[in-house]
């Protein structure tokens, strides 16, 4: 099983922002008399942030501690499984080097013992594949909406109109300056808030990736 957070890439968060309902049935105001001028309507000014948000929800203090205590928590299903496919491949290979000397029965008894023993190799694994996958779902889906509300607090702060999530492999962002990436400072607003500690340093945590523009086709 994979053990690097780089597996919350493929999680998604699954957060939605509703839209503001709407009743078709209400009246409408009275229309305004003509000698009454209408108020001026001012467009406000879009001001645009991306956030890699997957990849800010597995980096703060709070994410990388909980991944890491959910790795803790099925080492013991990881060694097993690698014990069993320690031991398939040590039957396999006494067999192939033995079968010379083996009876056709002995040969058939010692391959289905070891067919036996993959089929019971490859439910487990996929169980314990599925029994992390869903913690990890689990896992981020609580840790992400907390993000979220910093996030969006962050942001109402600062003024941005727009939030484009730069973690999605289907991101419509081609580029964004390093000035609009706020990915750190929501990661920074978060761990405040949380005051949960840094972990030590770790290696396989991923990084906020920033867009780059696309590369223009050669011309002749």
């Amino acid at each position: 099983m994979n053990r690097s957070l780089f597996l919350i890439a493929f999680l998604t968060s699954g957060l939605l922002v509703p839209a503001a309902a709407q009743n078709a049935s209400a009246p409408r105001p009275a229309a305004q008399p003509a000698s009454t001028p209408s108020a001026p309507v001012t467009a406000q000014p879009a001001k645009v942030a991306v956030i890699a948000f997957q990849v800010a929800v597995a980096q703060t203090n709070e994410g990388q501690r909980d991944f890491a205590d959910l790795e803790k928590k099925f080492e013991p299903r990881r060694d097993k499984l690698k014990q069993e496919s320690d031991e398939i491949d040590t039957l396999t290979k006494q067999l192939q080097a033995q079968q010379a000397n083996l009876s056709e029965t002995e040969q058939q008894s010692r391959a289905r013992v070891i067919d036996e023993k993959k089929r019971q190799f490859d439910r487990d694994q996929q169980d314990a594949q599925s029994d992390f996958q869903q913690a990890m779902q689990d896992l981020y889906n609580s840790l992400a909406s907390k993000v979220y509300d910093v996030m969006e607090a962050y942001a109402q702060l600062k003024g941005f109109t727009l939030v484009l999530d730069i973690s999605q492999q289907q991101s419509p962002v081609l580029f964004a300056s390093e000035g609009t990436n706020i990915t750190k400072e929501v990661i920074d607003a978060y761990n405040q808030k949380s005051g949960v500690p840094a972990p030590p340093a770790q290696s396989n945590v991923p990084e906020a990736p920033t867009p780059r523009p696309a590369q223009p086709s050669a011309t002749h």
